[in-house]
């Protein structure tokens, strides 16, 4: 490809490839405003499929969103310092009380960790959560991030990361992924009533052999 005439590939391919060709002779032509930025911030929430007035319920739905939110992080190859949980209810239930807040979570060192941003979110919730409220959306988000290897601690610090914590983090993203089993913190249940309906849900034309259409014919 490096030896490509570019005028031929312009032509009868397209520019991103013509910018490949020039790039692989040494020709700078991608700027720093093309290469796609770092996240800043990763969030996870959804609408609930009922009410939630449980606190129990609640701490369940809080340690999926950051169980989820910990796998993105990892998946960015981020550390996150910064765990926050928000709660509300909803703004359209004018019969009812509203309620909205959120909590923020500061970790004293960087961490991918699923159990350290479970546990920070569990934090941050029992600051916010208030009995007698309907909540209809809670979520978690992880901000200042760190690349891998970035402020770790001195071998006599107080508080040091966890022991094999990459790798068993890493174990759990793959049994996850691969099909062969999921695996899931405790703390979010087994069977929750307030996830969202699925009664109404599309169905997944691309993804699922089930919900392909068939034709008949004759």
């Amino acid at each position: 490809l490096a030896q490509a005439n570019t005028a031929f590939i312009r032509k009868n391919f397209s520019v991103i490839l013509e910018r490949t060709v020039r790039e692989l002779n040494g020709e700078s032509c991608i700027s720093l405003e093309e290469a796609p930025p770092a996240k800043q911030q990763i969030v996870c929430s959804r609408s609930f499929g009922e009410r939630i007035t449980d606190k129990d319920a609640m701490h369940q739905a809080v340690v999926q969103y950051a169980e989820r939110a910990a796998e993105k992080l990892r998946g960015e190859r981020q550390y996150c310092r910064q765990v926050t949980t928000f709660v509300r209810t909803s703004p359209f239930a004018v019969k009812e009380p509203c309620y909205s807040n959120a909590a923020v979570e500061k970790l004293p060192l960087p961490t991918q960790d699923s159990r350290d941003i479970i546990a920070a979110a569990c934090r941050a919730l029992n600051h916010v959560w208030r009995e007698g409220y309907r909540y209809m959306k809670a979520g978690v988000m992880l901000a200042d991030f760190t690349p891998s290897g970035i402020a770790q601690p001195g071998l006599f610090d107080e508080i040091q990361p966890r022991k094999n914590s990459e790798k068993l983090m890493k174990t759990l993203d793959e049994l996850n992924q691969s099909g062969k089993g999921k695996v899931w913190f405790a703390g979010r249940g087994t069977a929750p009533e307030w996830q969202m309906k699925r009664e109404m849900l599309s169905q997944c034309y691309t993804t699922k052999w089930r919900d392909i259409p068939l034709a008949r014919l004759g």
